[in-house]
């Protein structure tokens, strides 16, 4: 990294539940990620991984086989690229309580978000899940156990009647299963540090974080991925942290799926001053706890929803924020330096058109989704303004409400991406 980053591992996240890149894409990509500055990938797997035996219903069709993750890892090595793997384990659950098999083990019967904490079951399904990712992740130093947005927590059976115990209670049972989880990747793998998302933290008390022990069990990644992210509130909260005994985490910002549930195309001027956001907190916040930052990469906003935008429109999104992390903001040089490796002309940071679509890895699929987008969008004459119904299906109205949670009154009945 440049001394200008306050930031050691600049880490980029693949989320490959919706349009997985092949891995000969990977190949090609990986090495623009290193001389764009990046050191590390956040990989999140979702169906894409092979599991096997009982699990593998849980892989989509046109999952990865062992031999492609190995290559996967392969060519990030070549790169310099550090491998932290992502396994949800408690909300985001979609991909495996979707499944017959596994319905029971949902927090609420007709939502197959979140696991029912409760039974034993549940963790020996996350921990063999782990196990599996673990086998062909040799060596690693961190493992993501995801465990944001747990939706529905304490509203399942179960859940009522240990809530109605006077000695329990939701933070109680949160971190109950955030613990279990953890603690069995550290007995299992003592050399490899779970990483969590912190939302389900952050509103917890400093005392009850403290006496919990978590801090000694995670490093937390504290996401926000809005433009005008208010600096002063996210150092009071890794000051917090801090209190609480967590010695190290990590921030994340993102690069694209941020901005829209059905986003086609990538709000570069968004995910830029978002990023810079994150660079005014690291230099005001306690620089000895920060590990790094993750760009994350969202593809959908759930396991049902519809795709945002693809990895290659979110390209040269990704280069201007790793390259602004790097040099610690966003100069005329700077952009120069990301036309160079782009092979832009003119890269534009607030328009979605550019003077030349470049030469960089899935250049040409970024080209024709604009292109695509910008037919799609053009205005009607006023002759077809007056002579057009009220709702047009080739003029949408662009949806920005996340999606709603989807309900499974049959089990299994949803498929693979």
């Amino acid at each position: 990294m440049s001394d200008s980053s306050p930031f050691r591992m600049q880490l980029v996240h693949l989320d490959l539940k919706g349009a997985p890149p092949k891995v000969s894409y990977l190949a090609e990509i990986f090495p623009l990620f290193h001389a764009l500055g990046a050191n590390g990938i956040l990989i999140e797997y979702e169906d894409m991984f092979p599991y096997e035996g009982p699990l593998q219903l849980l892989r989509a069709r046109h999952a990865y086989s062992p031999s492609e993750i190995k290559e996967i890892l392969h060519q990030a090595k070549l790169h310099e690229l550090e491998i932290i793997p992502l396994v949800q384990t408690f909300g985001h659950m979609e991909f495996v309580l979707k499944h017959e098999q596994f319905s029971h083990l949902r927090e609420v019967e007709l939502f197959p978000n979140a696991l029912n904490p409760h039974k034993e079951e549940s963790l020996a399904l996350v921990g063999t899940m782990i196990k599996q990712v673990m086998e062909l992740h040799r060596g690693i130093r961190w493992f993501h156990i995801g465990c944001d947005e747990v939706y529905y927590l304490g509203e399942g059976e179960m859940s009522k009647q240990w809530l109605q115990q006077e000695q329990n209670n939701m933070v109680k049972l949160c971190l109950t299963q955030m613990k279990a989880v953890a603690s069995h990747v550290l007995i299992h793998h003592p050399n490899v540090k779970p990483i969590v998302w912190d939302d389900m933290l952050r509103g917890i008390s400093e005392e009850y974080l403290t006496e919990s022990g978590i801090a000694q069990l995670v490093e937390p990644m504290i996401w926000d991925y809005v433009e005008d992210m208010d600096v002063h509130v996210k150092v009071l909260l890794m000051d917090k942290y801090r209190k609480c005994g967590f010695p190290k985490l990590w921030v994340a910002s993102a690069f694209k799926g941020a901005t829209g549930v059905n986003q086609s195309l990538t709000i570069i001027g968004h995910h830029l001053k978002n990023n810079i956001q994150w660079l005014k907190v690291a230099d005001s916040g306690p620089a000895e706890m920060l590990q790094g930052i993750v760009l994350t990469g969202w593809q959908r906003y759930d396991h049902f929803s519809v795709l945002c935008e693809l990895l290659p429109m979110g390209i040269p999104s990704l280069a201007v924020c790793l390259q602004t992390l790097k040099h610690g903001g966003y100069t005329d040089n700077v952009k120069k330096i990301v036309e160079k490796y782009l092979g832009m002309s003119n890269l534009e940071i607030n328009n979605f058109m550019s003077e030349s679509s470049g030469t960089f890895p899935g250049s040409d699929v970024f080209s024709l989704v604009t292109q695509v987008c910008d037919r799609l969008v053009q205005p009607l004459s006023p002759q077809e303004e007056n002579d057009s119904p009220s709702y047009d299906p080739a003029h949408p109205t662009r949806c920005h409400q996340p999606p709603n949670q989807m309900e499974c009154h049959h089990p299994g009945v949803a498929g693979s991406t």
